[in-house]
This record gives C-alpha cells, sequence and structure tokens, in this order.
C-alpha cells in the first residue's frame, strides 16, 4: 500500500470516516459548507428553499385599533341579524311574532288600569297625551270609557289642565260661532263640553 506525502491513499469503493457518503453524479447541499448547489431532489434542500421563501413573502398584517375593532365587531353584528331575519323570512317565523299594540290599544290599557287601581300602573306622560289629543272622538275613546276619561282629568294639574280648557274653549267657540249645522261630528259638542265643565 503505498502512501504519499498526503497520507495514504483510499481504496476505491471506499470513504473517509465522518465523510457523507452520496451516489455518484450527486452534488451536496450547499448548507453542509461546500458551496455546490442543492440537489432538486433533496427533501432537505427543497424543504428549507420553501420555508425561506414562505417566511420572505409571507404579508406582514397591521394590528387593528381599538376603534377599528369596534367597528368590525358592529359590522358583524350587523350580517348576523341581517342572516337571522332572512332564515326568519324563509322558515315563516316572522308571520308568527306578535304584531305590535298600537299607541291607542296602549292609551286605553293605560286608563282601564287607572281605573282598576291596578299595582303595575304607573304614570306615563305619552299615554295622557294620546289621551288628551284624542278624547273627543268616539272612534278612538270608546263611549264606555269616556266616563273613565273624565274621572281621569279631574285629576290633571299644571300646563296640561291648562292647554286642556284653552282647547275645549277654542272648540266652543267655533261651535257658537257657525251658524246652521254643527261643524264637529255628532257627539263630539257634548263631549267637549263636559270636559270645560269639568275642569273650568
Amino acid at each position: 500500500m503505498g502512501s504519499g506525502a498526503g497520507g495514504p491513499t483510499p481504496l476505491p469503493g471506499l470513504h473517509r470516516p465522518g465523510s457523507p457518503t452520496r451516489p455518484p453524479g450527486s452534488t451536496l447541499p450547499t448548507s453542509w459548507g461546500h458551496g455546490a448547489p442543492c440537489s432538486p431532489a433533496s427533501a432537505f434542500c427543497t424543504g428549507e428553499a420553501v420555508l425561506g421563501a414562505r417566511q420572505e413573502t409571507a404579508p406582514q398584517l397591521p394590528a387593528l385599533t381599538p376603534e377599528e375593532k369596534r367597528v368590525l365587531e358592529r359590522k358583524l353584528k350587523k350580517e348576523r341579524r341581517k342572516e337571522e331575519r332572512k332564515r326568519l323570512r324563509e322558515s315563516g317565523a316572522a308571520q308568527s311574532l306578535p304584531a305590535k299594540r298600537s299607541g291607542a290599544q296602549l292609551a286605553l290599557d293605560y286608563l282601564r288600569g287607572w281605573a282598576e287601581k291596578h299595582e303595575n300602573w304607573r304614570f306615563q306622560k305619552t299615554r295622557q297625551t294620546w289621551l288628551l289629543m284624542h278624547m273627543y272622538d268616539s272612534d278612538q275613546v270608546p263611549d264606555e270609557l269616556f266616563p273613565t276619561l273624565l274621572a281621569y282629568l279631574e285629576g290633571l294639574r299644571g300646563r296640561a289642565r291648562e292647554l286642556t280648557v284653552q282647547k275645549a274653549e277654542a272648540l266652543v267657540q267655533e261651535v257658537d260661532e257657525a251658524s246652521g249645522a254643527d261643524p264637529l261630528p255628532p257627539g263630539k259638542t257634548q263631549r267637549i263640553r263636559q270636559v270645560l265643565q269639568l275642569l273650568s
């Protein structure tokens, strides 16, 4: 076995201990430090290259401000409500929902609750205002409830009482000045005079 200045000559087919084995004609990955390009079939090289490319090309999303988060949340809630209404319409459930009571129904129930001294009754200016505006109309306030309304008006105080008297006086004057037929619907004049007599 010959030897030279550089040490013993390796036998064919053998490799030095610690040296990586590779098939003939293949190239070493650059990460091994030999400067040779990676082989396309190398899973190690390919995975490393793809990972690096993803890291370089991944977009950096800016952080949302608190105001932007609130806007986004409101938008999502609105979309969810829209979808829910759509589902209700499609299933026909929207038609089975109880109908909302009108202002007239609420005001008359308010008056009945007062008359019955219901424990849950409480003063509501909106309901009182409706009654004062429509109390001369028998279509809005039935005749059977008008005596109850007169009793309720006995407790009317302050500016509401003053305005009610002024309106009644103006209507009575209109009737008195009219020549011939009563300009007001039947029964309305009688109600006006009753209210004026009660509050004057």
